[in-house]
């Protein structure tokens, strides 16, 4: 057993590092990247959104990589999707 071990350890020891690695960082990143996708691809009119500026804006247009959104009365301004921090609820 020892000699199986003197043998393979570094290699049992990178897998180890490597399973760690993706259930504790890779794995959690790409459950947020799909949750952040799916919240910018279900973007509609009317949504309340919060951009990473900290300004509360209503969506007025959606499009395919931006969209128009309204921040006052008859002041309605293009941004980027990837610029929203979160979509408020009502």
């Amino acid at each position: 057993m020892q000699e199986i071990l003197a043998k393979y350890g570094t290699i049992i020891w990178l897998v180890v590092l490597g399973g760690f690695f993706y259930l504790f960082l890779i794995r959690p990143q790409q459950k947020q990247q799909k949750k952040r996708s799916d919240m910018l691809s279900g973007l509609k009119k009317g949504d309340k959104i919060l951009n990473h500026g900290g300004l509360i804006a209503t969506v007025v247009e959606v499009k395919e990589d931006e969209i128009i959104v309204r921040i006052g009365d008859k002041v309605e301004v293009p941004m980027v999707k990837e610029g929203i921090a979160r979509v408020l609820s009502e």
